[in-house]
């Protein structure tokens, strides 16, 4: 049969009848051939597959191999063994030789046909080895190609292990090696065709080995950065970059700038070739990786690469606007190379006599993208005549030329320029890049976003600027120690004293991150307010508690686990501190007292309790905008989950209270701390007001509070705290069990502070529970910050002796004379009467976003002390409109209104500070105040005030022995030690980047621009300038970081 095949295609007999023969032949290979026979068959359609005189002659031989190996498989398999296969790879086949492409096109079908036999295993381990050393002799494209196809459809032949490695960085230099030498479009097409199949198999080696990508990436670095003459890497290599995980920007970025090993003439070769890349037609994210590096760059003050390579490749990026494929790309790393080279005009002045021609050109196409494009080049023009104005007889002709499109404002320009400088904070990369400007000129540090962490930044600068806190952590002699506190005080050093523009607090956040935070998620600040205040006051507690039965093993010089914590705070629930030498350092500074009052309406009897706060979470008060809200379900706040009246030993129901007596809107209930948090002992509790008013109309609200347009008021939190100590009517669901009627009976409940903390920490509920739809939303309504807050402390002594508990049962028979002599002890009417206590605001951390599952956290803060001289203020309570918050809410008539004026006068003088992870800025009050009205989602929602005129009580300070530095105590060693070695290694840091500008021309010094106030722009932005802690290519914006 092949003797008849092979004088068949020789012939000269007319093509269609040899088709016909040649059908036959194909139907007769599924009769029995012996050995000799399938084998002979065998050579000669291999012999016609790659000796083919014809395209008849090569397709009469693929199509009698495929049908003979169809029915003949052994056979086909004995025929095509390795020897066979290694003869052809290594030596061609008779006059072909070893690189056509036919050869592995051949191979390739040829595994096809023996996919399902054994000894396909033979030559997938014998191509795994011929595959590689194929590659590095450089196979030209189109060959390249080939075997790209057939290691795709093959990946079995594809190199294992470290041989994979090798294979890709071989694969990347062979690309290196491509050449494309006509200008014909359709082999520019074929080119292209053929380095994306190349491409491509790198990407799904990369996927399905992710070992292998580094070491390619190393790879393509090496040949774009090498400084041979001789040799010039192709653009090819733009292929690659679209395989390149976005995600890996900032780490290889990084990881090339301060690589010290990377000269600068490797860098600079490197990044301009990188720019050549543009003119590759299919590459995506080129423009992206250019303008990465050069920021990163600018990002260790390498002015002189920068100088160079755009001095060197601008005309060349301008030029690529011509090409509609590649122009964005071009554009884009056009408009950042000419607005950060702010420090000359040569630049610029480059490009200027062709700015004319390439206006005239898109203007007279009139595309709708060639307007657009006009548009955007015609704003960047407009900036850089700004930047660099003097220049008449160049700028006149442009001038003429983009008269018609739209010029930008002045404030605008002035922005884009000052975001744009090699020396301004936009330039730098993400958060996870260390920026070596050093401080701002507001003498703040910041703190590094770790990966959504703004909820603890926000808090931690807070606490840290609460500067009589911050004194007393300071203080502590905690050397050898490695509690909690130790970790808050370290931090609180570096925050002080560091050189860095800001610090990344990576052990304190692992350590007070609360079990259940799932890390680099978003979370709710005062959740983690409370979590931590809870934490440190538990390890000071048992620290106490095992120095005083003297224990071996000491608390805080080993790790402790929140269990532990939990376990020993058993045992100090039965001993709650009375005296000031005993509170921990959390209850002296954030601690105070509230009294819950339940009065029996039917037998007047009445039962009280003494609990111990942190911080108070202040409802909303009821209004025509939230009558749809059903507010502060015990879900509702996002660090609440359990929100039932706390009854001793009370039979029946806890449930949600109701409000049901007409004569008052509000009531408050108690709410245990986050259930997923540690038992916290009764007398060391936060107080939450939950209420859930069923009458929007009962809300009694303050006639002086401030109207907004359409007649709707803005509450203030004064109005909040009104609502959370109004009296509270118990009825329906949630009647008082009395003992004395042993029944549940209608009462009345009210609250008092009875002991005020130094700060006092509000959290605004902002948070609402939405029963039809079954989600959590924010109340976006705005709430007046009052700089000077009263707070309503009514200090009574009458039942000191109840230690703390429900104990007390009065059988009311009497008259209220009567009634009021039993309670109180003679002589103690004045000192029950409410004492108005003076707090100024000293921090407000902002929520921006629309939902507790997302947003970002800043904070606003100024230094406050207990005894600042200016803020000195008398207040007189039997003067005041405020009289008992039983019977009134609290007023506005009152000395404070002017009080507040007159503070708010000198504020303007005073310091306010913008918080915004590494940002930190100056701001004013009246950006605090006006924050919801410009920008409605971000709203104040943690709020610390100081208390005035009180020397605090805290001895062991001596601010005038000339050792406390601003008022700050000395270090101990141990922290001094810490951060001296670490602004050693900041100023090593400078010094290397100081070697690089040494080299700059004079005038290529670049000033530094400081930090201006940051009233103009959205400080809750998650961008590259707001909370993300630096700029960058973050795309995800406004998603707590």
């Amino acid at each position: 049969m092949d003797k008849i095949l092979e004088g068949l295609v020789s012939s000269s007999h007319p093509l269609p009848l040899k088709r016909v023969i040649v059908r036959k032949v194909v139907e007769s290979a599924e009769h029995w051939l012996d050995e000799a026979q399938c084998e002979a068959m065998f050579a000669l359609t291999t012999r016609l597959i790659l000796e083919g005189q014809d395209p008849f002659q090569r397709q009469v031989g693929h199509q009698v191999l495929e049908a003979y190996a169809r029915y003949h498989r052994p056979e086909f398999e004995s025929f095509f063994n390795k020897t066979f296969v290694l003869g052809l790879l290594q030596q061609g086949y008779h006059s072909l030789d070893r690189k056509d492409v036919a050869i592995l096109d051949y191979i390739h079908n040829g595994l096809k046909l023996i996919m399902s036999c054994p000894s396909v295993l033979d030559l997938f381990s014998l191509l795994q080895v011929e595959v590689l050393r194929m590659v590095c002799e450089r196979p030209e494209p189109h060959l390249c190609a080939r075997l790209s196809d057939l290691l795709t459809d093959f990946v079995q032949c594809i190199p294992k292990g470290k041989l994979s490695i090798t294979f890709c960085q071989q694969l990347v230099r062979t690309i290196g090696h491509f050449q494309c030498v006509s200008t014909q479009e359709k082999e520019l097409r074929e080119y292209v065709s053929q380095v994306t199949k190349v491409s491509n198999l790198l990407q799904n080696i990369w996927k399905a080995e992710p070992s292998t990508l580094l070491p390619s990436l190393q790879e393509v670095f090496a040949s774009i950065s090498s400084t041979d003459a001789s040799f010039e890497p192709s653009v090819a290599l733009a292929s690659l970059v679209q395989h390149i995980p976005l995600q890996m920007i900032t780490v290889l970025i990084r990881s090339l700038t301060t690589d010290p090993n990377v000269k600068d003439a490797s860098m600079t070769q490197a990044l301009c070739r990188m720019i050549d890349w543009l003119s590759w037609p299919l590459a995506q994210h080129v423009d992206t990786w250019v303008i990465a590096l050069l920021k990163g760059l600018a990002a260790v003050q390498k002015f002189t690469i920068l100088i160079d390579v755009t001095l060197l490749k601008i005309e060349l990026v301008f030029n690529r606007l011509w090409f509609p494929l590649v122009r964005p790309g071009a554009l884009t790393v056009l408009s950042h190379m000419l607005l950060s080279f702010q420090h000359s005009p040569e630049a610029f002045h480059l490009i200027v006599p062709h700015v004319v021609n390439l206006v005239h050109s898109f203007k007279s196409d009139g595309l709708p993208s060639s307007t657009t494009f006009l548009v955007q080049l015609t704003e960047l023009i407009h900036c850089m005549m700004y930047h660099y104005s003097g220049f008449p007889d160049l700028y006149e002709p442009i001038l003429e030329a983009i008269k018609d499109f739209p010029k930008p404002s002045e404030e605008k320009i002035k922005l884009i320029l000052s975001q744009s400088a090699w020396t301004s904070q936009s330039n730098s990369l993400a958060s996870c890049l260390s920026r070596l400007s050093g401080k701002s000129e507001t003498g703040k540090t910041g703190l590094i976003n770790l990966g959504n962490t703004c909820y603890m930044n926000s808090v931690i600068q807070a606490l840290f600027m609460a500067t009589d806190f911050r004194r007393q952590v300071l203080s502590l002699n905690l050397n050898g120690c490695n509690s909690l506190m130790k970790k808050l005080q370290h931090l609180f050093a570096f925050l002080a004293h560091t050189q860095r523009e800001a610090y990344a607090p990576r052990i304190f956040f692992e350590a007070s991150r609360p079990p259940w935070f799932t890390p680099r998620s978003q979370q709710d600040c005062s959740e983690y307010l409370r979590f931590l205040l809870d934490r440190l006051h538990e390890e000071e507690k048992i620290l106490k508690v095992q120095s005083s039965h003297k224990l071996s093993e000491s608390l805080g010089c080993s790790e402790t686990s929140l269990q532990e914590v939990a376990n020993k705070a058993v045992v100090l629930t039965e001993t709650p501190c009375t005296s000031d030498s005993e509170k921990t350092l959390i209850e002296k500074m954030f601690g105070g007292k509230l009294q819950t009052h339940i009065c029996c309406l039917n037998c007047r009897s009445t039962s009280q309790k003494v609990e111990a706060f942190t911080d108070l979470s202040l409802a909303f008060c009821p209004s025509s905008s939230m009558e749809n809200l059903s507010f502060q379900d015990p879900t509702s706040s996002p660090s609440t989950q359990d929100g039932g009246l706390m009854q001793a030993a009370v039979p029946g129901p806890s449930k949600e209270p109701q409000v049901c007596n007409p004569s008052t809107a509000a009531f408050a209930c108690y709410s245990a701390v986050n259930e997923r948090m540690v038992d916290t002992p009764d007398e060391f509790r936060c107080i939450e007001d939950t209420s859930v008013p069923n009458d929007s109309s009962k809300m009694l609200v303050n006639k002086d509070v401030p109207q907004k347009p359409g007649g709707e008021t803005t509450s203030s939190v004064t109005d909040l705290l009104n609502y959370f100590l109004a009296p509270e009517i118990l009825t329906g669901d949630n009647q008082y069990y009395c003992e004395n009627c042993a029944s549940l009976q209608n009462a009345e409940k009210t609250m008092q502070i009875t002991e005020e903390p130094e700060y006092l920490i509000l959290t605004l509920l902002r948070f609402s529970y939405d029963q039809k739809y079954h989600v959590r939303r924010k109340i976006l309504d705005n709430v007046s910050l009052p700089l000077v807050l009263e707070l309503p402390v009514k200090r009574t002594t009458s039942f000191s002796s109840l230690s703390e508990s429900w104990s007390l049962d009065v059988d009311f028979t009497d008259i209220s004379e009567n009634l009021a002599k039993k309670l109180k002890p003679s002589g103690t009417e004045e000192s029950c009467s409410p004492k108005l206590v003076p707090y100024l605001l000293s921090s407000v951390v902002v929520h921006s976003g629309v939902s507790s599952e997302s947003g970002h956290y800043y904070s606003y803060a100024r230094n406050i002390t207990g005894t600042e001289s200016s803020y000195q203020m008398c207040h007189q309570p039997e003067t005041l409109a405020l009289a008992s918050s039983q019977s009134h809410l609290l007023g506005r008539d009152s000395p404070s209104a002017v009080i507040e004026q007159d503070l708010e006068n000198k504020e303007m003088s005073k310091e306010w500070f913008l918080f915004n992870d590494s940002r930190v800025t100056f701001t004013s009050f009246q950006s605090v105040q006006k924050i919801t009205s410009r920008f409605p989602k971000d709203t104040a929602y943690v709020l610390l005030y100081k208390k005035q005129n009180s020397t605090n009580g805290l001895s062991g300070n001596n601010s005038t022995t000339g050792l406390w530095v601003n008022g700050d105590p000395p270090l101990q060693k141990e922290l001094m030690d810490a951060i001296t070695k670490d602004n050693k290694l900041y100023l090593q840091e400078q010094e290397l980047n100081a070697r690089a500008r040494a080299l700059q021309a004079a005038s290529a010094s670049c000033s530094f621009r400081p930090n201006g106030f940051d009233d103009n722009d959205p400080p809750g932005s998650c961008g590259p300038t707001g909370g993300g802690g630096g700029g960058g290519f973050n795309t995800v914006g406004r998603l707590v970081f």
